[in-house]
């Protein structure tokens, strides 16, 4: 039973290592942030397909009014991955990533308007604590900052991910996790095929082993595993331990872009990832 656990918590990690890893693959790759995205999701798409055949995983969507829902939910994936590379660009791995945590406590804000729930008055002084960890990361509010427009990037990311997830989650008791990121993938691949005629894809084959590992390792495999891992956690204990995925990015980014945080980098996350792990433990009790 013991070696169960440690097995599913090491699979649970493993999993957050590879999303994780989204961060420095993002900052790296040297294309434009529509067609890194375009290319990540293509590959995903095809491992996620042939995922989907080998487990004899059902495909069919079961009625006409899901159609909407989830085009509307890969409408805002695709938002969120490009809103969040350009983050991650215009500032840096801890910023942009530390900016996209704020997601959790979005939900929490978003969730009584999406989900027959009560707001809770406690959201309120957590999602001040999240603006004071914003205000720590990026205190000089000058628009022309790209440490600010990071920052403003990667919050709309977020909001783009708590809305996706909001629209989802109605979901998720119906179809498997698995077949609803394909879908995720295939919506995303249509809806931006005209960046491949408009933007610069010249880099492609000098970027082609980065992008392959974006698509594959990021997106089919750790999304993938992170799914299974929900077979054996509550959703709030699954969120607690992902938690750890903003460190893993920022030493990913220390150790291949040489990048080093500061001090107010190390402040404002701890208080933002604070408030995460807060309201993870605050919903598993509720």
């Amino acid at each position: 039973m013991q070696t169960n656990h440690v097995k599913n918590i090491s699979g649970l990690l493993l999993a957050t290592f590879f999303i994780s890893t989204s961060s420095v693959l993002g900052k790296y790759i040297a294309m434009p942030s529509e067609v890194i995205v375009w290319f990540r999701s293509v590959f995903a798409m095809v491992v996620l397909y042939a995922f989907c055949r080998f487990r004899k995983i059902d495909l069919k969507i079961q009625s006409k009014r899901h159609v909407l829902p989830f085009i509307i939910g890969g409408v805002f994936m695709a938002a969120h991955w490009i809103t969040y590379f350009y983050a991650l660009k215009l500032s840096n791995v801890a910023i942009g990533i530390l900016s996209l945590y704020t997601f959790p406590v979005m939900i929490a804000f978003l969730e009584p308007l999406f989900l027959k729930v009560k707001f809770n008055p406690i959201h309120i002084i957590l999602g001040l604590l999240v603006l004071l960890g914003l205000y720590i990361l990026a205190p000089e509010f000058d628009i022309k900052n790209t440490q600010v427009q990071g920052v403003l990037f990667g919050l709309l990311s977020a909001l783009c991910y708590a809305v996706r997830i909001l629209i989802l989650k109605q979901y998720v008791q119906q179809y498997n996790g698995v077949m609803l990121m394909f879908y995720q993938t295939v919506i995303i691949t249509v809806l931006l095929v005209p960046v491949l005629f408009f933007m610069d894809i010249s880099g492609f084959r000098e970027q082609l082993p980065y992008l392959l590992l974006l698509g594959l390792l990021t997106t089919a495999i750790g999304h993938s595993l992170m799914v299974h891992s929900l077979q054996f956690f509550s959703a709030s204990t699954a969120s607690i331990i992902s938690s750890i995925q903003p460190v893993f990015g920022i030493l990913l980014a220390f150790i291949f872009l040489n990048e080093i945080p500061t001090w107010n980098t190390y402040v404002g996350g701890s208080l933002i990832l604070t408030t995460v792990i807060i309201e993870s433990i605050r919903s598993r009790k509720g």
